[in-house]
């Protein structure tokens, strides 16, 4: 099997980070992969290369490569990246796209008897005026979409699409057992993930100093925040508690044996690192939002109202002091299905019978005659 995987944007992040695990495990059982991007990163190439895949970016093609590179293609309708595409995806035998700019642009190139599938990472949040029309109508080229989270499923079904061809996307966390970074404070709050208003790092900061006894807290990640949070940490007086330590590719050496995982999000469809705590036994306090509550629910973890620092500084208190305590056995558990090997196999099943079932019957227009129409304004379930 070939497998084509085309992503919107690749730099350091979640989703990135998954697509590379679940790439690299793929490779490892002879399905022969490689990464399509239309911006990336050198960083966001390192993820993949380090692992052995093969990248081609177009933001690196031809003499406008900078401003490409810039460009920022996760929700646009991007002609001149779906023509780059189509002959790099013309004798893949499975496509699998990644964020509507992605997905859209794959939809015009993958000819027709290619599988395509489509995954979108996190709840759609258009920076303009939403594109409902071009989704709706490159969606008629998808023959399976992976939707990670509630807020995208719902998106999805209400744009018309078949509920039979619809899969729950999940992602895989770090394998292994790590062992602790050494040097570390015994007792340490700690968060992960990119640093912008959506992970709600600045809320974790509100939080901790609001509380009694704050805790050193580790911030892992990188994002146009950084900055922001550091006078905002400096602000609050927390310059001698809060590290800022950086993009971690591996964060469970960071994770391991700490006291609580803080996940503040406004908005997440699905924490990697949150289920990476819980595997490893670390206590996760997160807000009640998307798929955060379902990840959490049922004692897995403590969920506080979102955008409250005071429910979060109290909630991480509790957990601290042993008054609140998860179930973390079944916390474990629950973690436990998301393992590379778990996904990457629930994933090459579908890919398997997209191959054996051919396209879906019903019949489809040509993919340029079709995305140019007139715009209108865990492992792998079947979403519901």
């Amino acid at each position: 099997m070939r497998l084509a995987r085309v992503v919107a944007v690749l730099e350091p992040g979640g989703a990135q980070l998954a697509i590379a695990r679940i790439s690299a495990e793929l490779c490892h059982r002879g399905i022969e992969t490689r990464v399509l991007a239309g911006s990336a990163s050198q960083r966001g190439i390192e993820l993949f290369t380090s692992r052995g895949i093969e990248v081609e970016s177009w933001s690196e093609q031809g003499p406008l490569a900078s401003a490409r590179a810039s460009a920022k293609l996760q929700y646009a309708c991007s002609e001149g990246f779906a023509a780059w595409l189509r002959p790099r995806v013309a004798n893949a035998g499975v496509v699998h796209a990644h964020m509507f700019g992605g997905w859209w642009a794959a939809a015009a190139a993958v000819p027709d008897g290619v599988p395509l599938a489509a995954s979108e990472h996190n709840a759609v949040r258009w920076p303009d005026a939403p594109r409902f029309g071009e989704m709706r109508v490159a969606l008629g080229r998808v023959d399976r979409f992976f939707a990670h989270g509630p807020a995208t499923r719902k998106m999805i079904l209400e744009l018309g699409y078949p509920r039979d061809r619809l899969r729950r996307g999940v992602s895989p966390v770090e394998p292994g057992v790590p062992r602790p970074r050494t040097g570390l404070p015994s007792h340490r709050i700690v968060f992960a993930g990119r640093l912008h208003e959506e992970k709600g790092p600045d809320l974790l900061l509100d939080a901790v100093a609001r509380m009694r006894e704050p805790r050193a807290t580790l911030m892992l990640g990188d994002g146009p925040g950084l900055a922001p949070l550091r006078r905002k940490a400096k602000m609050l007086g927390l310059e001698r508690l809060v590290r800022f330590c950086g993009w971690r590719s591996a964060v469970g050496p960071w994770l391991a044996g700490a006291s609580v995982c803080a996940v503040p999000s406004r908005h997440d469809a699905w924490s990697q690192t949150a289920v990476l705590a819980m595997r490893l036994g670390v206590p996760v306090v997160g807000t009640a939002v998307e798929g955060l509550r379902a990840t959490l629910g049922t004692r897995r973890g403590v969920l506080v109202a979102p955008r409250d620092p005071d429910a979060l500084a109290a909630a991480i208190e509790d957990v601290l002091s042993g008054r609140r305590r998860p179930d973390l056995g079944r916390a474990r558990r629950y973690a436990e299905a998301f393992t590379p090997a778990r996904v990457t196999s629930a994933y090459a099943r579908e890919y398997a019978a997209l191959i054996a079932d051919g396209r879906p019957g019903e019949a489809h227009q040509p993919a340029r005659d079709r995305l140019t129409a007139p715009a209108l304004s865990a492992p792998l379930a079947a979403a519901g």
